[in-house]
């Protein structure tokens, strides 16, 4: 069995600059969770599906289109979840779209909540932590075009990898 995720990586340079955010923060994942927009959550995989799950992925990509993504200031899932992110204020509606078809077929699973396109900064620290990050951030600002998505592998010693890239060509 293989833990999967599919995501659209931050672009350059405002992907290791917002990891980086997160371990001053003192988040202890910042450096084994690349800087993301989550498509499908981990989800637990057979290793014979990969290729079947490869070949949905690539079919997904074909149809759909680049799209622009902008990101600005911060926000909260508290009280019920200890995260502050980054929201989305442009490419909501392109994520939406997108993470419904990556989680058809052979990646039909329900969400355990409803589906929110952010990048996480800061998870499960301290109150005075999941503050400072909130503000800190709150007049950050970065936009790029979003040309693939990838498929993550999460490895035994706990960091997610980048296993495969698929390009967006609708």
């Amino acid at each position: 069995m293989a833990t999967i995720g599919v995501a659209i990586p931050i672009a350059e340079p405002y992907g290791t600059e917002l990891q980086k955010f997160r371990a001053e923060f003192g988040d202890p994942m910042a450096s084994s969770i690349p800087t993301h927009v989550t498509l499908l959550p981990p989800t637990e995989v057979a290793d014979a599906d990969l290729a079947e799950i490869d070949d949905h992925l690539l079919e997904v990509a074909a149809r759909f289109p680049s799209f622009r993504i902008r990101l600005r200031g911060t926000a909260t899932f508290r009280p019920i979840s200890p995260v502050v992110f980054v929201p989305l204020v442009e490419g909501i509606s392109s994520c939406e779209l997108l993470q419904s078809q990556v989680r058809s077929g052979p990646l039909a699973v329900e969400l355990r909540f409803p589906y929110h396109p952010h990048v996480t900064v800061a998870h499960d620290l301290d109150k005075a932590a999941l503050d400072r990050a909130y503000d800190d951030l709150s007049a950050y600002d970065c936009a790029f075009d979003v040309a693939e998505f990838g498929r993550y592998e999460h490895g035994a010693d706990g960091v997610w990898r980048p296993q495969r890239s698929f390009p967006l060509a609708g």
